[in-house]
């Protein structure tokens, strides 16, 4: 796995660039690319029940179910992945000998993309923290996609958080697992702390407020922080202390990285299903 510097301004981007489905996620890589530079005028946007979000950049001059079905230098799918099927027919269109296909669809490999709508495919795996830009994409290129290719799809995944690539796309079923579905895992982690401190007594509202500012505080440090995880968790466990006593029962007989063992291989495998 290697990291990819900081992109170009997307600014110079000429498109036409058409965005196939704009809800949470492919809003979020939107309003990142408007924020980046992108010119609103090179994008039209397919999304059969927009947002109010959507109508608002739509005003600023982003094209929203224009009719218009030009050749696009870039095409990103942002459709469900069981969508695909029926909507291929139509995106292909939009592809051309050079267009570029970003696709953020789980689970639908490269080929599959390549034989629906056709165009030069990268596959991408973005996560829910895009829409506050710091998302998490991985992303892997089809050979025939070029190094200008590889760049532009790197600035506008970059818009909005950090990008890591990979040469193996068999490893995109794991990235799913654990990057793209990983957030609602801390969700669920900040739900049960919640729920574990009003069994101890809290107030409901503080025992939600101190589970959300804990799982979020934590995060910012594991993220500026140059220690790994298990570092930081050590650092906060004294012997014989609080901590320590809660991690013996969350650590008892492997129960947590087993539970979390089965939880990643039931999503990886859930990915791999989503292929068609």
């Amino acid at each position: 796995m290697t990291s990819t510097p900081a992109p170009a301004a997307l600014a110079g981007v000429s498109g036409p660039l058409v965005l196939a489905g704009a809800g949470k996620m492919g809003g979020a890589m939107l309003a990142g690319w408007l924020a980046g530079g992108l010119d609103p005028n090179v994008v039209t946007v397919i999304e059969p029940t927009p947002s109010e979000d959507i109508r608002a950049l739509a005003a600023r001059g982003v094209r929203l179910n224009s009719g218009d079905t030009a050749i696009a230098e870039v095409l990103v799918l942002a459709i469900k992945p069981q969508m695909f099927t029926k909507a291929s027919a139509a995106l292909r269109a939009f592809v051309g000998p050079s267009t570029l296909v970003v696709s953020i669809m789980a689970g639908k490999p490269i080929a599959a993309i390549a034989a629906g709508c056709g165009g030069d495919v990268v596959r991408a795996m973005p996560n829910t923290p895009a829409a506050i830009g710091r998302g998490m994409t991985v992303a892997v290129a089809a050979r025939e996609v070029s190094a200008a290719q590889r760049a532009l799809s790197d600035a506008l995944l970059r818009a909005t958080g950090s990008v890591e690539w990979v040469d193996d796309e068999a490893l995109m079923d794991a990235v799913t697992a654990v990057s793209g579905s990983g957030p609602a895992y801390v969700f669920l982690l900040a739900e049960e702390l919640a729920k574990a401190g009003v069994a101890a007594g809290l107030p409901p509202q503080l025992a939600a407020t101190l589970a959300r500012e804990t799982v979020a505080g934590a995060g910012e440090l594991l993220h500026r922080s140059d220690l790994d995880a298990a570092v930081l968790r050590q650092n906060v466990t004294s012997p014989g202390g609080t901590t320590a006593a809660a991690l013996n029962v969350l650590m008892a007989a492997d129960a947590m990285p087993r539970i979390m063992i089965e939880a990643i291989a039931a999503a990886t495998k859930r990915s791999r299903e989503l292929a068609g």
